[in-house]
């Protein structure tokens, strides 16, 4: 082996050491740029979305409790109402009439040989308190209550949301596999 053949071999093997310049990653840059501006601007919206939903959630819960009250106040005053017609049934029905100066003539009745049945009683009495308890009228509320995880939470945009990630991940995935020119 002679000398001059080693030399060509050592240029040989610079030639080959030396790597080819890498394009540079400019695409990939500005996609990752776009997707933390992305992240960071969703982690704003988020921190929005519980300032604004945790004020509107304390003055729903302060309406809530008022309608409790105001509604509570008025079973009250039903009930109070219905109290206040029972009795003044019952002292109707206990009024006596005053004596009269009525001569009294003895005449033979026929006397019932059965008693007459205490449940019997106990029945009319219960049909007269129901029908006393009927003519109140207590109002309810016809209106839907509007709770529930998904009104709560916003599932709607969230759905919004996930759909737009996985567009933006299918769309990374095609600009990473695309050739580089």
């Amino acid at each position: 082996m002679s000398t001059g053949n080693l030399d060509d071999f050592d240029e040989t093997f610079d030639e080959e050491a030396e790597a080819p310049e890498e394009s540079s990653n400019r695409t990939f840059l500005f996609v990752a740029g776009g997707l933390g501006v992305l992240i960071l601007v969703v982690l704003l919206c988020v921190g929005g979305y519980a300032l604004f939903n945790y004020n509107a959630a304390q003055s729903a819960n302060a309406t809530a409790q008022a309608r409790a009250v105001e509604q509570e106040a008025t079973v009250q005053a039903a009930l109070t109402q219905t109290a206040v017609v029972v009795q003044a049934q019952a002292d109707q029905a206990t009024a006596t009439v005053p004596p009269t100066n009525t001569p009294v003539i003895a005449e033979a009745t026929a006397t019932p040989t059965e008693t007459a049945n205490p449940a019997t009683a106990t029945v009319g009495a219960a049909f007269t308190q129901i029908a006393a308890s009927t003519q109140t009228i207590i109002p309810t509320s016809t209106a839907l209550p509007n709770t529930g995880f998904a009104d709560e939470v916003g599932i709607p945009g969230m759905l919004a949301m996930a759909l737009a990630f996985v567009v933006v991940i299918f769309l990374v995935r095609r600009l990473r596999a695309a050739p580089t020119r």
